[in-house]
């Protein structure tokens, strides 16, 4: 019946069902370590701008789990498997790219 779940587009199309084509995209959010922990998961798909700074993305992220917030000053993303320091660095995402989020591993 109409209403009965939210309308799950592909992240090929780019832009977020009723979103008006602003420019948003889906990415993979993959959790490592202590985030995974803090998130309850270790990936999930987030509707997130195209084009943000690395701590955009990552207040973007903490929207969704606030429990995140208290790692913010040890963690560094890697896009597309390249690692990104928060920042004001500016990031242009592409549907599908993968963001990962890498908390201070330590060893001993």
């Amino acid at each position: 019946p109409p209403g009965a779940g939210a309308t799950v587009s592909p992240a090929s199309e780019g832009c977020p069902p009723g979103d008006g084509g602003s420019m948003r995209c889906q990415v993979s959010v993959l959790y490592f370590a202590r985030s995974a922990e803090l998130a309850g998961l270790r990936c999930e798909s987030l509707w997130v701008p195209r084009q943000v700074t690395s701590l955009q993305l990552w207040e973007e992220i903490v929207k969704v789990h606030p429990r995140l917030a208290v790692i913010r000053d040890q963690v560094v993303f890697a896009v597309r498997q390249e690692y990104v320091l928060l920042g004001d660095q500016l990031l242009v995402l592409q549907p599908g790219d993968e963001v990962a989020i890498i908390p201070p591993i330590s060893g001993g």
